[in-house]
């Protein structure tokens, strides 16, 4: 946890804790609610895959906690735990969540529509005072459209665009990774340096940060390229990686490059983890984005309707896990099949066999009747 400085009245109010993924969009959205209210603020925050932070925060009585781009779902015990020992809480997000509690000191902003960020949910209760910022976070969550929609309104050009774009596709890239070692700077270090700045453009021009992770995303995303699709079909693509410094990093922002690449198409990517189970990114086609979630939900992953992830997938659950990606019905309302087929998708492109389910992550690339490569 670090403290970041604002008004010394703040202790008359109690402590302050800000919680939020590490990610673009989590620290984005605390960046625009802390440019609104300044005061010193206990920051929480972690890596991408660290979800169930309100655990770490020892709010009581008297205390006020902000939320940002965290599932509640994963949260919810510890959210009755703060909320029961007194302390206020102010929750945006876009993620599943089930039943919002109903609590008088719950303040909860959740919007689980597949073109919302949580970004854009503080940037709509701020009715667009630090819109730039809501724009960069909107960026880094993969939402173009709803980025370019944003900037419009205040009147950025292409090229202004294209600077917050590197922006917040770097600060997204710096979350992804096993731990701190594998990423260019902790997710709270980073937010230091983007606090002291109202406007991202400014800190674009005294600042090298978004430049340097930039080029590590580039030399990673280069490496990944290389690798070709553990299975291919109509339904799209999954590719399988193996477990490295820049795999660690990659695995998200490589999902996201594929998906733009192949709109029409779903894309799963996953990654060999050094205990042999396998972390898996998944994202919705952009023509088609709703599923992801429920997909990953049946794999023991999170998420929302066009992107989701699964951490710890046992390596014997992943030809399962092909299949139920192949046989997915993007896009229609229920998001895929409830059961996991036992074969390929309907016209037989997907087949990977049931008795190759235990041993299918430890060997090379998968054929297929559907042209896989």
């Amino acid at each position: 946890m670090t403290s970041s400085g604002g008004d010394p009245g703040n202790a008359l109010r109690g402590r302050r804790f800000d919680v939020c993924n590490g990610d673009a969009d989590g620290l984005c959205a605390v960046v625009q609610w802390r440019l609104h209210e300044p005061s010193a603020a206990t920051l929480v925050t972690g890596l991408k895959r660290e979800i169930a932070l309100l655990e770490r925060v020892p709010a009581r009585a008297g205390d006020e906690v902000l939320v940002c781009d965290l599932s509640l779902e994963r949260n919810r015990t510890a959210l009755l735990e703060v909320l029961g020992r007194g302390a206020r809480v102010r929750y945006f997000d876009h993620h599943a969540c089930g039943q919002v509690p109903v609590h008088p000191g719950l303040d909860a902003h959740i919007d689980l529509a597949s073109g919302i960020c949580t970004s854009m949910l503080v940037d709509r209760y701020l009715d667009g005072r630090f819109r730039a910022w809501a724009v960069v976070g909107a960026y880094g969550d993969n939402l173009r459209s709803a980025a370019e929609r944003l900037a419009a309104d205040i009147g950025l050009d292409d090229r202004e665009c294209e600077r917050l774009r590197l922006l917040g596709e770097a600060i997204n890239y710096n979350a992804y990774g096993d731990d701190e070692r594998d990423v260019h700077i902790a997710p709270a270090r980073l937010y230091a340096i983007l606090a002291r700045y109202r406007d991202p453009l400014a800190l674009l021009e005294r600042e090298t940060i978004a430049h340097d992770i930039d080029a590590l995303r580039r030399a990673d995303l280069a490496t990944a390229m290389t690798q070709p699709p553990w299975w291919e079909g109509s339904a799209g693509a999954v590719y399988l990686l193996p477990d490295a410094p820049w795999s660690r990093r990659v695995i998200g922002s490589l999902a996201n490059e594929l998906a733009l690449a192949r709109p029409e198409a779903a894309h799963a990517v996953a990654k060999r983890s050094a205990d042999g189970s396998l972390a898996v990114s998944v994202r919705a086609p952009i023509a088609a984005p709703s599923g992801a979630d429920v997909l990953c939900r049946r794999f023991g992953g999170a998420g929302r309707a066009r992107a989701g992830g699964i951490d710890g997938l046992p390596a014997g659950r992943f030809a399962g896990f092909v299949r139920a990606f192949a046989a997915m019905r993007w896009g229609a309302p229920q998001g895929g099949p409830e059961e996991e087929p036992a074969g390929g998708s309907e016209d037989g492109s997907a087949d990977v066999p049931k008795d190759e389910a235990d041993d299918e992550a430890e060997r090379g690339p998968a054929t297929t009747r559907g042209g896989a490569r």
